[in-house]
């Protein structure tokens, strides 16, 4: 009567074991679970950290060359280079060169003209008290001294203005074109907090904030004021920062033009911080200076809200998980051989939940590629037309009896930024879904031949492309269809073709040839353009009709492709390319359906 009572105590016992361990082994392989999701999510959030910190650098770097390029504007101007620095005329420049810096950059508060003897003889601000200070002596300033010695731009370190802000100084000497003589310089003075705010959180240091200081490791910007003006290697700061060797070794690295990033923790909790030097590309130069820079810039951020971000996640999983595991440990009280099967259940889970999470990770890189794509070639084919039209109206504004030479140039950047925005508006209306077309009947032969024409005129007057001849044969195909659409998309290609073709036949020095044709195929009409120029890059290739399809900012935005493929799909057709039988250049085809 004993044993079935000790079997039994025996089988409470193993059972109690069996759940025991169970819940311990569950926990274990939990916890090593969560430990290596948060070990590679952390490192992603660092990386992502470290981009957007060096984004943020370029973007500043970016800044501060648009306000020496007005400077230099300024200091080159025939006012300024007669040395009459009192005069109206350079007060009258000086003004327009401070609306134009506030509205296009926004971050200078004054502009100021200084003589040879140190002397400021204007000031333009929206500020009384700053233009009060006309009159004032400043030649006991570092970076007065400074410009006058080296006779080029002069990024200067944080310094208290006279009216209690925090300022960087930013100088352009004026120098005689003809004599070489030193005449004085302007300068642009810029609040530190105001600047640096546009980049990021600059005030609440609880959540991720900016910090910048200068080449002296002078604060520059803090979420904590107090720190404004401070020695980062002085008494204050490091006992702020409890003398963080980490941090001060990340600091030294950035000092220097490298960046880097630590993680590490002064008593505010745990911080990942990451550093970037603010380059700047000095005239005449390809190559950033290799001197140390004159600003860094930080981001701060405190780990605990990049843990929280993975919290969410990992509690579902958790209430899955533990779910599962009462299920099974149930079924190994029933049967201990389920408590095999749990395992392998619960292995596969935190496997397929791992998998869930790198898929949805990698989704999210997709996307910041492309949107860092959209902004680099955006920025590149923005930028290079605007700064066009400012400089050429800039010079028009400066001597307007030569106008007339500026004028063109003026109206071609002026047409490359509409056709650049009607790309955007089209790829908007497409992937909104709104691109609505307009069908009626119409001749194709018009429309082809019309376009064809265009593009010859325009082979006479660029000398690049007298050995490129466009060859199309008259036909009348009736079609019903958006006219000013499929204007587009015949238009797109056959500039690609001219675009490629006349890359090698300035090359090769041999005779291109682009051929267009327009052929009836059962119930529908084939266009196709056809080239010799350089065919289709292999990168490219897989993407061709998708946005961006572009090696690089240089060879456009690569939307044409993209816009062309979903107004001839929208009207029915279908668009592809291949390259030409004999190896020279490509054929691209479309078709749309017959009336």
């Amino acid at each position: 009567m004993k044993f079935p009572k000790r079997f039994k105590e025996i089988g409470v016992i193993s059972i109690v074991l069996i759940v025991s361990l169970s819940y311990g082994l569950y926990f274990f392989l939990q916890g090593l679970t969560e430990d290596s999701i948060n070990t590679s999510l952390f490192e992603q959030q660092r990386l992502r950290q470290l981009d957007t910190n060096n984004a943020i650098s370029q973007h500043i770097s970016s800044d501060l060359d648009s306000i020496v390029s007005r400077l230099k504007v300024i200091a080159n101007s025939v006012y300024a280079q007669q040395g009459n620095m009192s005069g109206d005329g350079i007060e009258l420049i000086l003004q327009e060169m401070y609306n134009d810096t506030t509205q296009l950059v926004g971050k200078a508060d004054n502009l100021f003209i200084v003589d040879r003897n140190g002397i400021i003889t204007h000031i333009a601000s929206d500020q009384e008290e700053q233009r009060s200070f006309v009159g004032n002596n400043v030649s006991f300033r570092e970076y007065v001294n400074q410009t006058k010695a080296t006779l080029k731009p002069v990024f200067s370190t944080g310094l208290l203005s006279s009216d209690g802000v925090y300022r960087i100084i930013i100088t352009y000497p004026i120098i005689n074109r003809e004599t070489g003589q030193y005449l004085g310089f302007v300068g642009a003075g810029i609040p530190t907090v105001d600047f640096f705010s546009g980049f990021g959180n600059v005030y609440d240091i609880e959540s991720q904030y900016l910090a910048a200081l200068d080449r002296n490791a002078t604060h520059l910007v803090h979420s904590n004021p107090q720190l404004i003006g401070k020695d980062f290697f002085g008494e204050y700061t490091q006992n702020f920062t409890r003398q963080n060797k980490d941090l001060n070794n990340l600091m030294e690295r950035v000092l220097s033009g490298k960046s880097g990033d630590v993680v590490y923790s002064i008593g505010l909790g745990e911080r990942l911080t990451t550093g970037f030097p603010i380059t700047i590309r000095e005239e005449n130069q390809t190559d950033v200076s290799t001197a140390p820079p004159p600003y860094v810039v930080f981001i701060v951020t405190p780990t605990s809200q990049i843990y929280s971000q993975f919290e969410n996640i990992l509690f579902s999983q958790r209430i899955e998980t533990f779910s599962l595991l009462a299920i099974s440990t149930a079924a190994a009280i029933i049967l201990i051989v389920f408590l095999i099967k749990w395992n392998s259940n619960l292995d596969s889970e935190v496997k397929r939940r791992t998998g869930e999470l790198e898929a949805a990770n990698e989704q999210l890189k997709v996307q910041e590629n492309m949107q860092k794509e959209f902004i680099n070639i955006a920025a590149h084919e923005l930028r290079t037309p605007t700064q066009s039209i400012t400089g050429y109206s800039e010079l028009l504004a400066s001597d307007p009896e030569n106008g007339i030479q500026y004028a063109n140039p003026i109206l071609r950047n002026a047409k490359k930024l509409q056709r650049l925005s009607e790309d955007i508006l089209d790829v908007t209306r497409i992937e909104s879904q709104s691109l609505k077309l307009n069908k009626e009947e119409f001749d194709l032969n018009d429309i082809i031949s019309s376009i064809v024409g265009d593009h010859r005129s325009l082979l006479l007057d660029n000398e690049d492309t007298f050995n490129l001849d466009i060859q199309y044969e008259s036909k009348s195909i009736i079609v019903k269809a958006d006219r000013g659409r499929i204007s587009q998309v015949i238009s797109n290609l056959l500039s690609n073709a001219i675009k490629f073709t006349t890359a090698i036949t300035k090359r090769r020095k041999e005779k291109g040839t682009i051929s267009v044709t327009a052929e009836k195929k059962d119930s529908e009409v084939i266009i196709s353009v056809k080239d010799t120029g350089q065919g289709i890059d292999p990168e490219i290739l897989p993407r061709l009709f998708g946005k961006f399809a572009t090696k690089s900012s240089t060879s456009g935005t690569g939307l044409g492709l993209f816009i062309s493929k979903n107004i001839v799909e929208a009207h029915g057709g279908k668009i592809w390319a291949e390259k030409n039988a004999d190896g020279k250049g490509v054929t691209f085809s479309f078709t749309l359906p017959l009336i």
